[in-house]
């Protein structure tokens, strides 16, 4: 409890103990708001601070009544509670100003002023009416702030303002007053720019701590400062605002403060323009590597309807994921009119975007290839990175992270959108990257599908509902089969097999008829490096495409629909081979003989100069007769029949 008698310095226990209008009754709510208003810092006028430490056991602070509302100081000096020779100068503390004074700034005061004045005194007189009624102050106080619209506590202050007032001079004191008042003090110039500049610096300082700053250097040139709300007045009112903004929080702060663009796609319809940017997902996966990191999406979607219609997921953004999706875009939906893109690296490489004038990414050459959207008429329009307005799909990427990151099947395996969001889980877990793109997939299928889309184009409806009604009635380009071949991926300088002309490729094996012609040779191909499964597409070294190539599986050792499949293959190809030869009209043997000229033989052989006879030694010679005479079957028998070869069954 606080010690009886009048006093100027109470603690917070003090002022929850007397119940104060306009203060917490708890010492903890006390604390906190002298926390907020700062009142350990408060000076007055001449400098002195208005908090200082408590004497005795505990410690603490200790508050001048100055620092509280001016409502708790009418209170305290009703209760007898506040010394006089130390009373704070408020607006309630102007009885020395004689009625004559008061009345005349009255008159000198704008309309405004002095409705405000009556508004004010038709409150008061209210209150008075009830407590006349037998209300106690503090009911007619609750029930008239809530009849005018105002707070208990701003009724309190005006029942502060005129305390020990006559009846007859409460408007002039009721009237609201610039707080301060009198001339403002002198600042030098050193100071002021001292101050100034210490102030709008990019670490934004704090007031307090630049003239903390101000006044140590004040000393050295022996110039005098003001009180820091001075400084903060002068300030706000020679500064311009966009000047404080500017060089306290940036450039981009500066442009928000202009209202947002507002875009119509009232002259766009589905696939005339789609935007494709990268969102890393809040989730730890792990990779077929072993590596564990967050996924990296590319995603494209349409400007139109917001319907996302092609993704790719790796561990990086890359050109590589960029071409893929298009690819998908294109065998799926089509190729669209134009597309909106950052300046990043994966969308701005030479393989998607180069030969576009306005490419501002690497060095610009003649002989720079032509880009994979460049090559199939796409317009190029570039957008600014990390703005939301530029690409809508951003905003489509935030309403994936609430319903996709944050995904039952990813508890545990979730980071946090921040470094100081993660979750008391986090790093429990890794997903499988095949797990992970299985429920990304079906979250973007559902983000497509979600009724209630208030964008201009869906109108209540779903994504896929705006994307569906404009497809049907817009010209599409499809994809010819050779553009969707160019969209894949693109490894050179492979080796077939040379004999059959097969292609090893990532552990698959790739073969058509067409290889056959080739075989040994380096060729180029194009792939789905997700999809390993599906055809791949031969180019020869010089461009020329050669055949798509389908996967040749690994069968059992006793599979009869392998075997017989097999087998049906071979007969096609010997059927195949023998309309190639016929198609080739060879000759015979016979009918190449019948062309030769005749050859015939000299009558008169040429005789040799010498000649040797032949010896024949006894053993051999006895036996060559018998040789003659014997028929070869009865030395060699017969080789024995052996039964067929057949399926095991």
């Amino acid at each position: 409890m606080t010690a009886a008698g009048p006093k100027s310095w109470y603690t917070a226990a003090d002022l929850a103990a007397l119940a104060l209008p306009g203060l917490p009754k708890v010492k903890r709510k006390i604390n906190e708001l002298a926390a907020e208003k700062r009142w350990a810092f408060q000076v007055d006028r001449s400098g002195e601070a208005l908090a200082r430490p408590r004497a005795g056991r505990g410690g603490g602070l200790e508050y001048h009544v100055s620092l509280l509302p001016p409502a708790a100081i009418a209170e305290l000096g009703r209760r007898g509670m506040l010394a006089p020779d130390q009373a704070p100068q408020t607006e309630a503390k102007v009885a020395s100003i004689g009625a004559d004074q008061l009345w005349s700034w009255f008159e000198r005061q704008a309309d405004s002023v002095r409705a405000e004045a009556r508004r004010r005194l038709k409150a008061v007189d209210d209150i008075e009416a009830l407590e006349g009624a037998g209300h106690s102050r503090t009911a007619a106080v609750a029930h008239v702030a809530a009849s005018c619209g105002v707070s208990a506590a701003t009724l309190w202050n005006w029942l502060g303002l005129i305390t020990g007032c006559a009846p007859m001079h409460r408007l002039p004191r009721l009237a609201p007053r610039r707080q301060g008042g009198g001339v403002e003090a002198a600042i030098d110039d050193r100071v002021w720019l001292m101050f100034k500049s210490d102030y709008l610096r990019p670490e934004r300082p704090t007031l307090a701590s630049c003239h903390a700053r101000v006044l140590a250097y004040a000393a050295s040139i022996g110039a005098a400062v003001p009180h820091v709300k001075t400084l903060q007045r002068r300030l706000e009112r020679e500064v311009d605002g966009r000047v404080i903004l500017s060089r306290r929080s940036g450039a981009e702060a500066v442009r928000r403060i202009l209202p947002p663009q507002t875009r119509s796609i009232a002259d766009l319809g589905a696939l005339e323009l789609v935007n494709i940017d990268g969102h890393k997902w809040d989730v730890f996966v792990r990779f077929p590597a072993g590596r564990i990191a967050r996924p990296m999406m590319v995603a494209i979607q349409d400007v139109y309807s917001r319907k996302i219609l092609a993704w790719r997921i790796g561990e990086t953004e890359s050109a590589v994921q960029t071409r893929l999706a298009f690819a998908d875009l294109f065998r799926n939906f089509g190729i669209p009119d134009g597309c909106l893109l950052d300046n990043g690296r994966a969308f701005a490489s030479k393989w998607i975007t180069g030969g576009a004038p306005t490419r501002f990414r690497f060095t610009i050459r003649p002989e720079d290839p032509t880009g994979l959207l460049t090559s199939l008429g796409v317009k190029i329009h570039w957008a600014t990175p990390y703005r939301g307005q530029s690409k809508p799909i951003e905003r489509g990427f935030r309403d994936l992270c609430d319903h996709g990151a944050k995904h039952p099947a990813f508890a545990g395996a979730y980071t946090g959108n921040r470094p100081d969001a993660k979750p008391e889980n986090y790093g429990e877990k890794a997903v499988d990257l095949d797990v992970f793109t299985r429920i990304a997939g079906a979250v973007i299928k559902a983000h497509n599908a979600r009724i209630g889309r208030r964008t201009e184009a869906a109108a209540g409806r779903s994504f896929d509902a705006a994307f569906d009604e404009s497809y049907a009635r817009r010209p599409i380009t499809r994809a010819t089969a050779e553009q969707l071949r160019l969209a894949l991926l693109a490894a050179e300088k492979i080796s077939t097999d040379r004999n059959s002309g097969a292609i090893a490729f990532h552990g698959n094996r790739y073969w058509t008829d067409a290889l056959s012609a080739i075989a040994g040779e380096r060729v180029v191909v194009r792939f789905d490096p997700d999809d390993l499964a599906a055809d791949i597409h031969v180019y020869g070294l010089d461009g020329r495409f050669v055949a798509s190539a389908p996967a040749i599986d690994a069968t059992g050792f006793l599979d009869i629909a392998s075997a017989k499949a097999r087998a049906k293959l071979e007969a096609d190809v010997r059927k195949k081979t023998r309309e190639l030869v016929e198609l080739e009209a060879l000759l015979t043997a016979d009918q190449i003989a019948e062309l030769l000229p005749d050859d015939e033989p000299d009558d008169a052989a040429a005789s040799p100069k010498v000649v040797r006879p032949a010896r024949v030694r006894g053993a051999v010679a006895a036996r060559a007769p018998l040789i003659d005479r014997l028929d070869f079957e009865e030395i060699v028998p017969a080789r024995e029949e052996r039964p067929p070869l057949r399926l095991v069954e």
